[in-house]
């Protein structure tokens, strides 16, 4: 895999996600199946910082926020288990549980502080069930517009999980998504946005993980109960992607406040990357 992101790296046409790209290191992470290294950006100084992207997205998600932040803390971007550029291993599962080893192995070889922790959409459940199950570690959370805190898990059964990545793979369903996330997407979103969004559609095995991972079901449901370090959650005023009902079970669990930011959509790291890195200064400096 870090020959074939090498080889994407040059053509990558938001020169923010090449920079991102060249901080990519290569960890073996002990106990995980296939004994493959893993992709991890890793930049700045500071604080320990990590950062978990979206479903079916990669750590070039964080391209706008990383230069925000590296001047303040040290930044770990992994692509979670199964998602982005990391190895697929042949015959290995694809679930919630498989993400949360690999993060718990990746944790290990973090520096011992405690950690700060970002979660943008799927990444936020993982941030929380990742938060439950190392309260020593993890210190604050702030999420970005998180989904699968409520709910429930809902496996697609054999078939349906092919055609649902059938679907995801069409160039015309990703541009559409692309632009869903947006809360402007005539203005934020061209060539580079596209690009970054299906890039790593390439990645062998993209296919096979997917669907075992839409058989397991996802992450859903993991809100509750909630963590016991401090959170901190955005959401934007024109997300297109968590509807109403699914905002106001979030907020029916967190029973706090949320901070809305206006002119964004579902991903406020993209959107509002200024805001965003505002509120990580503030609220995640103790770490």
């Amino acid at each position: 895999m870090n020959q074939l992101l090498d080889q994407l790296r040059p053509t990558l046409l938001d020169p923010r996600a090449r920079d991102l790209a060249g901080t990519v290191q290569w960890w073996l992470l002990p106990g995980l199946e296939g004994d493959q290294p893993f992709p991890v950006a890793v930049l700045g100084e500071g604080p320990p910082l990590l950062l978990l992207h979206g479903f079916d997205s990669s750590f070039l998600e964080f391209r706008r926020l990383a230069p925000q932040l590296s001047d303040r803390f040290q930044l770990f971007i992994p692509d979670l288990f199964g998602f982005g550029f990391s190895p697929r291993p042949s015959g290995a599962s694809y679930g919630p549980e498989p993400v949360l080893r690999h993060l718990d192995a990746l944790l290990e070889r973090l520096p011992p502080s405690s950690v700060g922790l970002i979660g943008a959409s799927m990444g936020g459940a993982v941030a929380v069930e990742l938060a439950r199950r190392h309260p020593e570690r993890i210190r604050q959370l702030l999420l970005l517009a998180p989904a699968g805190l409520s709910g429930r898990p809902m496996p697609l059964p054999p078939v349906l999980d092919r055609l649902g990545v059938w679907f995801l793979s069409r160039p015309g369903v990703r541009r559409g998504l692309c632009s869903q996330a947006f809360a402007d997407p005539a203005a934020s979103v061209g060539a580079p946005e596209e690009q970054i969004a299906s890039l790593h559609l390439q990645v062998p095995g993209w296919a096979d993980a997917l669907a075992a991972f839409a058989r397991s079901g996802g992450f859903a449901g993991c809100g509750e109960p909630l963590p016991d370090q401090p959170l901190h959650v955005i959401w934007g005023a024109q997300d297109r992607i968590l509807r109403p009902r699914l905002k106001q079970a979030v907020l029916d669990l967190l029973k706090r406040p949320v901070e809305t930011f206006e002119s964004c959509g579902h991903l406020p790291h993209l959107d509002q990357p200024e805001r965003v890195a505002e509120r990580c200064r503030e609220y995640l400096a103790g770490v």
